[in-house]
């Protein structure tokens, strides 16, 4: 028998994210050996990942693994694995809109969902959420184009414009908007927002820890003191939202928010959860857009809202801007929340990731 075996892989970038795309049938079922398995394929644990594929960050440390959909009106399903830099840890329970925006140009280079001339429509069942997404991938001649004009802040250069609406999103863990049923709560004397949409997250002001909200992630990741203060008030917000003992877990992830200084509608510096993003998340972006628009929260005197229910809604972060397109109906816990954001990807590389037999069976 080989001590090695190969699994067939395609390696993308998706939106600011990058890592291994899998057909979920080419990893074991079992999910402990499936998690074995991606440490392997990814080099975890160890602060370089030298012996896999990942980046040495937790923004390319990430998996995904699609599958065929059975469920009515759904072309594949999407499962995704944020995989530990320095600890043998797979988490299942947040999902990734970066890496969500490759799933539809991965189904459709693996033969999952047929491409058409011009647009193709890929409808997208996130499992950890239990959520839909429509990915427009553009596809001429029936192929999948990832050259073109868009550009998103946190990569370089252009690509070709992928379109995610988001449907199901809120409660997508919690099973509500505001899983305590309030817009504000008090956590060791700092007010925060524990809100859930697309991502549950605890939101709170800089100001309220010392920060003007403007600090790029290298100063922020250089405050040990700041991460030591905030991540009690994380697993505090984790057991009030229903997530019990969060210590290992990357759910709720946290923003802290500041005034606009670039016209847009507000600050954010997004954590993931141990460290500052580069950019911004796009289920975060769609949370924090919504406790923007949320009377009440944290926001609140904060955030610059242009009017009405329809609208964009542009979120500064450390790489420049995020748009969201956001719809939102009624008001308080029972507002409902539509989303849409522009994402681009780009394949890097397909083939085989060699894995040491031993991690299949234990």
């Amino acid at each position: 028998m080989d001590d090695l075996i190969a699994i067939p892989c395609l390696f993308m970038r998706g939106g600011t994210s990058r890592g291994p795309y899998f057909l979920r049938d080419d990893l074991p079922a079992d999910t402990a050996a499936r998690d074995r398995v991606l440490l392997a394929a990814m080099g975890s644990p160890d602060p370089r990942q030298i012996d896999g594929l990942g980046g040495a960050d937790t923004l390319t440390s990430k998996v995904a693994m699609v599958s065929k959909s059975t469920r009515p009106g759904c072309d594949v399903d999407y499962l995704f694995a944020q995989v530990s830099v320095d600890k043998p840890i797979v988490d299942t329970s947040p999902s990734c809109g970066n890496m969500l925006a490759g799933v539809g140009p991965f189904a459709i280079e693996r033969g999952l969902v047929p491409a058409e001339d011009g647009v193709t429509r890929v409808v997208i069942y996130n499992v950890n959420t239990e959520s839909r997404i429509e990915a427009l991938v553009q596809t001429p001649g029936r192929k999948v184009r990832y050259s073109g004009t868009t550009a998103i802040d946190g990569v370089p250069g252009t690509a070709a414009e992928i379109r995610l609406n988001f449907m199901d999103i809120v409660g997508s863990k919690a099973g509500a908007l505001l899983p305590t049923g309030r817009p504000r709560e008090d956590l060791g004397g700092i007010e925060a927002t524990l809100i859930d949409v697309a991502m549950p997250m605890a939101i709170f002001r800089a100001a309220d820890f010392g920060k003007t909200g403007y600090e790029s992630p290298a100063e922020l990741d250089a405050d040990r003191d700041f991460f030591a203060r905030m991540e009690p008030l994380r697993r505090e917000a984790g057991r009030r939202m229903g997530f019990g003992d969060v210590a290992d877990k990357v759910i709720p992830k946290v923003a802290l928010l500041a005034p606009p200084r670039a016209g847009g509608a507000v600050t954010s510096r997004y954590f993931v959860p141990h460290k500052t993003h580069a950019a911004h998340a796009v289920t975060g972006a769609l949370c924090v857009a919504t406790c923007c628009a949320l009377e009440g929260s944290v926001a609140e005197g904060i955030a610059v809202m242009p009017p009405g229910e329809d609208r964009e809604v542009i979120i500064e972060h450390p790489s420049g801007i995020f748009s969201v397109a956001l719809k939102t109906t009624g008001q308080g816990a029972a507002m409902d929340v539509a989303g849409g954001v522009i994402r681009t990807a780009r394949k890097i590389m397909d083939g085989h990731v060699f894995v040491p037999a031993a991690a299949f069976g234990g």
